[in-house]
């Protein structure tokens, strides 16, 4: 994956990410429902909704950080050990900072 496709690639989700969160937050912002049980119910969904929400926004932050890396010209290298990324490595997870090797 060359540089310019990852960029693409990651603005595409990057949006589409930001575009999830405003959904979410939208949702959170309803107000609460009188009756006790609906309320309830209501909550664990708003629980299930911050949690997407903590995960879309640390996608987002691993998007940027390979943004920067391709700014910088580093994009597909192993942040770890500097090796190359193999492609189709970056092909599934084009926000990789890591290598297979290296991956936690």
């Amino acid at each position: 994956m060359t540089p310019e496709a990852a960029k693409e690639t990651l603005l595409a989700r990057r949006a589409e990410l930001l575009g999830h969160i405003e959904r979410i937050e939208d949702q959170l912002d309803d107000p609460m429902p009188k009756d006790w049980e609906d309320a309830a119910s209501e909550r664990q969904g708003d629980e299930v909704l911050t949690a997407l929400g903590h995960s879309d926004r640390a996608e987002i932050r691993r998007i940027d950080a390979a943004l920067a890396r391709i700014e910088a010209g580093e994009y597909g290298d192993c942040v770890k050990c500097g090796n190359p990324i193999a492609e189709k490595r970056l092909q599934l997870l084009p926000d990789t900072p890591f290598c297979a090797n290296c991956s936690p």
